[in-house]
C-alpha cells in the first residue's frame, strides 16, 4: 500500500531486470487488501486505493499490472501452488522485500522462492529493507505521519508528496452562491490528514490547479455530520467536473475547521482563506 520508496526499490529492479533481458516488468498487487479480508476489524485506511496506484505506477514506468483478487480461498493457497501458478508463463525473475511472507499461514519466503527459482528456473531478488532516519519505510509510518499532518515526513518515506484520489461528486452547490463553488469529493478510502481548512494543489483530465480545501464536517450548514468531507475551490476552474478524478495534494494546513454564526461570516472567512491560500504559492 502506497508504492512507497521500499516498493519503489522493489520494482526498480524489476524494471533493470527486464530492460537487461529484454523482456516485461510485471507488477503484482492484492485486492482488496489483504487485512480487509483476514482482519476487517483492523483495516487501515489506504493511502493509495487501486485506481490511484494505478496513476502512480504509470509514472514509474510500469506498464504491466496484474490484480489478483484476494478473498478467503486464496489466501488459503500454499505458498507453492501461487508461484507455480505465476510460472505459467515464462517468469526469469520475482523481485520481492527480503522480509516478504506470502502463502497460507505466510509460509513463503525468500528461501522458499530461491528453492522454487532453482526447479523453475527463474531468478530471485530479495531486496534489502530500506531504512530512514534509522527505521524501516513503512505504510504505517505513512499513515502515521499523514495523520498528524506532518508531510514532510511522508513526502520523506514515499519519495514524492502525499496525495489523495477522489471523484467529484454533486454537492449541495452552496459554494456557488456564495461566490466560492467548490468540488466535494468522494475520497477512495484513503487516509487523510487532520480536519482543517489547507491550500492544495490538484491534477485531473491533464488539467492543474492550485485552491484551499475544507477537510472536516461543515459544522455551519451541516450542523456538525459525523462523515469528513473534502471540499476544494479551485482557482482558476470554470467548468463543471463531476464525476472526474483528481488528485489532490495538501501542501498547507491554513488553520482548524471551525463553526461560524452564519453564511456571510462564512463567506468573508473562505475570502480569507482563498488569499492565504494563494499567498502560499507566491
Amino acid at each position: 500500500d502506497g508504492l512507497h520508496l521500499g516498493h519503489q526499490a522493489v520494482i526498480r529492479a524489476a524494471l533493470d531486470s527486464a530492460a537487461e533481458g529484454e523482456g516485461e516488468a510485471v507488477v503484482i498487487t492484492f485486492d482488496p487488501h489483504p487485512v480487509r479480508v483476514l482482519s476487517p476489524q483492523n483495516a487501515p485506511r489506504l493511502l493509495a486505493s487501486l485506481p490511484h496506484q494505478i496513476q502512480i505506477l504509470g509514472g514509474l514506468g510500469v506498464k504491466n499490472l496484474l490484480v489478483i483478487e484476494f478473498d478467503r480461498e486464496f489466501a488459503d493457497r500454499e505458498a507453492e501452488d501461487f508461484v507455480r501458478d505465476l510460472c505459467r508463463v515464462p517468469v526469469a525473475r520475482i523481485c520481492v522485500g527480503e522480509n516478504w511472507k506470502f502463502g497460507r499461514g505466510r509460509r513463503g519466503n525468500v528461501e522458499l522462492l530461491e528453492k522454487l527459482g532453482a526447479e523453475l528456473e527463474f531468478a530471485v531478488s530479495g531486496i534489502p529493507i530500506l531504512k530512514i532516519e534509522g527505521s524501516a519505510v513503512s505504510s504505517t509510518r505513512i499513515r502515521e505521519a499523514v495523520a498528524a499532518g506532518d508531510f514532510e515526513v511522508a513526502q520523506k518515506l514515499l519519495g514524492r508528496p502525499y496525495t489523495v484520489l477522489g471523484t467529484v461528486i454533486e454537492g449541495r452547490k452552496l459554494g456557488r452562491t456564495i461566490g466560492f463553488p467548490t468540488a466535494n469529493l468522494t475520497v477512495h478510502s484513503e487516509q487523510l490528514p487532520p480536519t482543517g481548512v489547507y491550500a492544495v494543489r490538484a491534477t485531473g483530465s491533464g488539467d492543474s490547479w492550485t485552491g484551499v480545501a475544507n477537510l472536516g464536517y461543515r459544522p455551519t450548514v451541516e450542523g456538525g455530520k459525523t462523515k469528513r468531507l473534502l471540499e476544494v475551490h479551485l482557482f482558476g476552474l470554470e467548468h463543471d467536473i463531476y464525476g472526474e478524478d483528481i488528485e489532490v495534494e495538501f501542501v498547507k494546513f491554513l488553520r482548524p475547521e471551525k463553526k461560524f454564526d452564519g453564511v456571510d461570516d462564512l463567506k468573508k472567512q473562505i475570502a480569507t482563506d482563498a488569499e492565504a491560500a494563494q499567498a502560499a504559492f507566491e
